[in-house]
């Protein structure tokens, strides 16, 4: 009974000495998955302004603009209200003025003598200055119309397109309408030009002061149309916009 007590008592040291040993070799072999598992990614560790990936590895951040930059947006155009540019010169605008004045009193004698049959005052009725046979040859009249009466509606359209309001007009058909009115009349003055020195062989000096104003007109708004162009007023442009900075 003795032996049997003590064999018991060996199997049982021996059964707990191998269970240590099992226990300690599974706790080695927990410690060392956990090791591995907590080893750095392959990848190594993320850069700086960049996003770690699953699997150890880091992408760079795009979205951010180089040099730290702020991003600039596309060029844009606007409109802008802007002061209006200089528009004809003051003396221009007076003086072509006075001289439609000018030629509208001319005209209106012309027409009042023309109808009333009176004689020009001032004007010679022989030799080359003869407003008399100017003022009643075949000539005198265009299209059954006397020359005094086109020349005096001619005139009365002058004096409005050559005011002073109608020279700062911003719209460009004004400007269209006042030159092409002065070539119109700067033709009709050749024609009648012409036909006193040719045809009917003496001028008369009241129609020759209407030729000249004509004359005096057509150079001061062509050149206005060089200097300033047919629309010096224009108050829009198109400005770049600014970028943020």
């Amino acid at each position: 009974m003795t032996a049997s007590k003590s064999s018991r008592a060996r199997n049982a040291r021996a059964a707990a000495q191998a269970g240590a040993r099992t226990g300690a070799a599974r706790n080695g072999a927990s410690g060392g998955t956990a090791v591995k598992n907590a080893s750095p990614a392959r990848g190594g560790p993320a850069k700086p302004g960049g996003s770690a990936k699953p699997g150890g590895t880091a992408t760079r951040d795009r979205d951010r603009p180089r040099n730290g930059a702020a991003a600039r947006g596309p060029r844009t155009i606007e409109v802008r209200d802007e002061p209006a540019e200089p528009g004809h010169a003051p003396w221009l605008q007076i003086v072509t003025f006075v001289l439609a004045l000018a030629g509208l009193g001319v005209s209106i004698y012309l027409t009042i003598a023309h109808f009333t049959e009176s004689a020009l005052a001032g004007c010679s009725e022989s030799g080359l200055v003869n407003c008399t046979k100017v003022t009643t040859s075949p000539q005198s009249y265009v299209f059954g119309i006397p020359v005094a009466v086109l020349g005096l509606a001619f005139f009365v359209f002058c004096v409005a397109i050559m005011s002073p309001w109608a020279w700062r007009a911003s719209r460009r058909e004004v400007h269209l309408v006042r030159i092409a009115s002065l070539v119109v009349g700067v033709g009709f003055v050749l024609y009648l030009v012409y036909a006193e020195l040719f045809t009917i062989g003496s001028i008369c000096l009241y129609c020759t002061s209407v030729h000249v104003i004509t004359f005096l007109l057509f150079a001061l708004t062509a050149f206005a149309a060089a200097a300033w162009g047919l629309k010096p007023g224009a108050p829009w442009k198109l400005v770049p916009d600014r970028q943020p900075e």
